[in-house]
């Protein structure tokens, strides 16, 4: 088993006003040679935009972009027609493939959206883009891992609803109880685990992780998170090449 650990306060970090915005991994104008990726997973960006506020109509390829809410909405639009607000709870996959252009604003004039944005490397290159969005029940993941993202070659009745990707990665959330355990169990044993802790302390492996600390660990088929405090974790499983 290899373990790297990212502590919530290493992270990259940009505050242009409208938007502050935290980088696990190089990203933009900060830049950390032994921060660049963690195997097919590129980015790993905690925004928070001001009401009203975003990014404006601009230009993708050859990446599957993840956005997650975590308070707030965003609003949406891209060069394919698809107009939508995506809320907490809900989780948005765009695969740029050949070309994709895109704006994405806080929906509030109010309050301010907090997002993760996941960029992961394709596996096939110069796909049709497409766009899917889709809502989960909290419930689901409580003290349990939920799928929300798979590859797309596997079969409906496997990937439990989840939204396709393409990579071979997956996407699960957890909802875990103060002093309570859960198991995360590796898809594909090639594959790696970057696991970030939304909110809460848990520890894995014999490290205490706090919010926004983030962990990656490969070789290992299946993962322990004790939860110290009632916690919100994300696993993001990707190839490590």
């Amino acid at each position: 088993m290899t373990v790297e650990i990212h502590t919530s306060d290493s992270r990259g970090t940009a505050n242009h006003g409208w938007l502050n915005s935290r980088h696990t991994f190089s990203f933009s104008n900060y830049y950390n040679p032994d921060r660049m990726n963690f195997g097919m997973l590129r980015v790993i960006n905690d925004d928070v935009v001001a009401p009203s506020m975003g990014f404006g109509m601009h230009h993708h390829e050859n990446m599957e972009i993840i956005s997650i809410p975590l308070q707030g909405s965003l609003k949406h639009e891209d060069s394919m027609g698809n107009k939508h607000v995506i809320e907490a709870g809900e989780v948005q996959i765009m695969s740029a493939g050949t070309g994709i252009s895109h704006s994405e604003y806080n929906n509030s004039d109010s309050e301010a959206v907090n997002f993760l944005q996941i960029w992961i490397l394709p596996k096939k290159r110069n796909i049709p883009p497409r766009y899917s969005q889709k809502r989960f029940d909290p419930n689901d993941r409580k003290n349990q891992f939920q799928l929300l993202v798979s590859p797309e070659e596997i079969s409906p009745e496997e990937n439990l609803q989840a939204i396709s990707i393409n990579q071979d990665a997956y996407f699960s959330m957890a909802n875990i109880d103060s002093n309570n355990s859960i198991d995360y169990k590796v898809h594909k044993k090639t594959n790696g685990v970057y696991i970030f802790i939304i909110s809460g302390q848990v520890k894995i492996v014999s490290h205490e992780l706090s919010a926004r600390d983030g962990m990656g660990i490969t070789d290992v088929s299946s993962i322990t998170l004790n939860a110290r405090e009632n916690s919100q974790v994300l696993c993001i499983e990707v190839p490590l090449q």
